[in-house]
């Protein structure tokens, strides 16, 4: 996961509005959005290569999400997959604290990473970068850095998101996954510098990432209303502009 925007407790009907951008090699091979044959009652896409995923949701409300910090200068070659930092949270019982401090003594084994986790009352960001934090109301961006850093794609993907469901009083779908599609680039003076050479920092810098051999995998929207009932859609990319499955979930957290 490259890019997640969401809206805490900031519309009067719905606790979270989450919307992310999964950024990943074309090659990668990857499965898509399903309930798992192995976890009853977890929604999630799956990475096929080391068998975790990036965002997902349980049929009891739990959720969790996760994106990579950048540092191409402490990457650890032999370092565990991210991914099963959500799908472990997901599959267990642990409240999202209690798992965030059951994980904290091994972070430092991971290379770097902020993860998302909650259970539709709470909401926890733990990066092994700076610690744990507990986002307040209000509307958040999370890419490949900490949360809130403000990066002019997490900036505008704020403000877009913002705008968006300012006065709407349902928020649809279909508009919050085109604001993920925005592939306009700052300047170059804007654009972070992480290690990856200015060539990349280009190519990353969009909400919605297009190269010929990484990119913007697939889009997902995760909704929760004040009574508990789920939206979940996903859409994804074959490696072009062009979307070519959707995919859709509708349920109600805390039934089976």
């Amino acid at each position: 996961m490259c890019l997640i925007l969401f809206a805490w407790k900031a519309h009067k009907n719905f606790p979270l509005i989450l919307i992310a951008n999964r950024d990943e090699f074309y090659e990668r091979p990857t499965a898509q959005a399903v309930l798992w044959d192995d976890a009853p009652g977890l929604l999630a896409g799956r990475d096929l290569q080391e068998g975790g995923t990036w965002l997902g949701i349980t049929r009891r409300g739990k959720l969790a999400a996760l994106t990579n910090y950048r540092d191409p200068a402490s990457l650890k070659l032999n370092a565990p997959s991210r991914g099963h930092l959500v799908s472990d949270y997901l599959r267990g019982r642990q409240t999202p604290e209690n798992y965030l401090r059951r994980i904290r003594p091994r972070a430092v084994q991971y290379n770097g990473f902020s993860l998302l986790v909650g259970n539709g009352s709470e909401l926890f960001c733990f990066s092994n970068r700076n610690g744990l934090q507990k986002p307040a109301p209000g509307i958040h961006g999370l890419s490949n850095h900490l949360l809130d850093t403000p990066w002019p794609k997490v900036e505008r993907g704020k403000q877009a998101l913002s705008e968006l469901i300012s006065g709407q009083k349902n928020p649809s779908p279909e508009a919050l996954l085109d604001l993920l599609t925005d592939r306009s680039r700052p300047p170059d003076e804007q654009l972070p510098v992480t290690g990856v050479g200015r060539e990349w920092e280009q190519v990353l810098s969009p909400l919605f990432i297009e190269s010929r051999v990484y990119g913007t995998r697939s889009s997902t929207i995760l909704i929760i209303d004040r009574k508990g009932c789920v939206t979940f859609v996903e859409r994804t990319f074959n490696g072009g502009a062009d979307p070519w499955m959707t995919s859709r979930f509708d349920f109600h957290t805390g039934k089976t």
